[in-house]
């Protein structure tokens, strides 16, 4: 068989050598099939920033970075964070069902360890909330202590 017969040639077009040194505007190497070369490193191309989506297509809950549909989350803000807190809390109470409905089982050191972070965040926060916020960690915590007490009989 002739050489020509035998294989085939293919062109390396990566932007980075073997060394990671990035290649010149030179014609790309070619590499025959039959000559066997030791594999480089692989290399992570060079990552580009995702674009970003236009507010109104966030805001009405338009495609996400992997093609799905993205939900609309809510501002970042001290309240968001004690209601977080206050749902994990009634969950690790067995208050609020788990994924796809199941009732969950009370862990009741994972809500005394979420109950005294609200009650450390209200402490390391006082003096600094408005009225609003106020209020809601302080009924929050009453709500979640009673709830506790309840549980944990």
């Amino acid at each position: 068989m002739s050489e020509q017969e035998k294989g085939f040639t293919v062109k390396d077009r990566r932007r980075f050598d073997s060394s990671g040194e990035a290649r010149g505007e030179a014609e790309p190497e070619q590499v025959k099939a039959q000559e066997p070369k030791p594999k480089p490193e692989p290399q992570a191309p060079p990552q580009e920033p995702a674009p970003k989506a236009e507010p109104q297509e966030q805001a009405k809950g338009g495609p996400g970075p992997q093609g799905g549909r993205r939900h609309q989350l809510p501002p970042v803000d001290f309240s968001g964070l004690i209601l977080s807190l206050a749902h994990a809390t009634m969950m690790h109470l067995g208050q609020i069902p788990g994924p796809g409905g199941q009732p969950m089982p009370p862990e009741l050191d994972l809500a005394r360890h979420t109950i005294d972070t609200i009650a450390m965040l209200q402490e390391k926060t006082k003096g600094n909330l408005d009225p609003e916020e106020k209020k809601l960690i302080d009924t929050a915590l009453v709500e979640l202590r009673m709830a506790f007490v309840q549980i944990a009989g």
